[in-house]
């Protein structure tokens, strides 16, 4: 009876596991569905403040000059925990088995702490490994379809035979295009988000050499990571090559 009763507890733990498969894979429980509470942020804010306040500097690790500026400044969470401005690193840090980086912003002026998306910086990544690999193996033809933006089209999955990434956007937990930049570099489309930004401003909107992903970062914790510079032209957010930080 009891070799039964195993058996049945087995059967049921195999059917709960088919009936839901995403709770298999840590793709399926991302951060990006998974919201990092406030509390931390504001901590670690607090740690940042206090920390540059004795020291006369920020602890970020070190980064290259062609860092994209979405991806630099990276708290040295470590550093802050061993000499004891935070008790704990944040559940939702990377180097804590989270799915985000904790990034100073405005770090000349007035630094913030903002959030970057792990999970869309390694599925760009990977996609951008496979569009290498399917231009050299194809003459230097990129695996992309329609005009997305001028010297940007959207990448083509059927032409790239692979699976398709549900890659979401930080701000809206919607669905991103992938474009591709005439040169062969990969980014997350951000187009809605900032059209949505530009449009929530009011007001007049920003001058023509105004990157408009500013908007993003400014009226949220996350950074736009992986993405072109967007200005508006002619009314509309129009995606270029974003311009490294000096």
């Amino acid at each position: 009876m009891g070799h039964r009763n195993g058996t049945v507890k087995v059967l049921l733990a195999l059917a709960l596991a088919a009936a839901l498969p995403g709770c298999l894979y840590p793709q399926d429980r991302l951060a990006q569905n998974q919201l990092p509470p406030k509390e931390a942020i504001r901590n670690l804010q607090q740690a940042i403040d206090q920390f540059q306040a004795d020291n006369g500097l920020l602890p970020i690790k070190n980064a290259e000059e062609t860092t994209p500026r979405y991806e630099k400044f990276i708290v040295d969470l470590p550093k802050l925990r061993r000499m004891n401005y935070i008790g704990e690193i944040p559940a939702a840090a990377f180097e804590k088995g989270g799915s985000y980086y904790f990034l100073i912003q405005n770090e000349e002026s007035d630094p913030t702490v903002k959030l970057m998306s792990v999970v869309v910086y390694q599925q760009i990544n990977d996609l951008q490994r496979r569009v290498d690999a399917y231009k050299k193996a194809n003459g230097g033809r990129l695996p992309v379809g329609e005009q997305a933006y001028p010297s940007f089209r959207y990448l083509d999955y059927d032409k790239l035979k692979g699976v398709k990434l549900d890659i979401r956007s930080v701000y809206s937990r919607q669905p991103m295009n992938v474009i591709v930049h005439e040169g062969g570099t990969v980014f997350a489309d951000y187009g809605i988000d900032v059209r949505k930004a530009v449009e929530q401003q009011g007001g007049t909107p920003p001058g023509p050499d105004y990157d408009l992903r500013g908007l993003l970062v400014a009226k949220s914790d996350f950074v736009p990571v992986k993405s072109p510079a967007y200005y508006l032209v002619n009314g509309d957010p129009e995606a270029r090559l974003p311009v490294p930080l000096p």
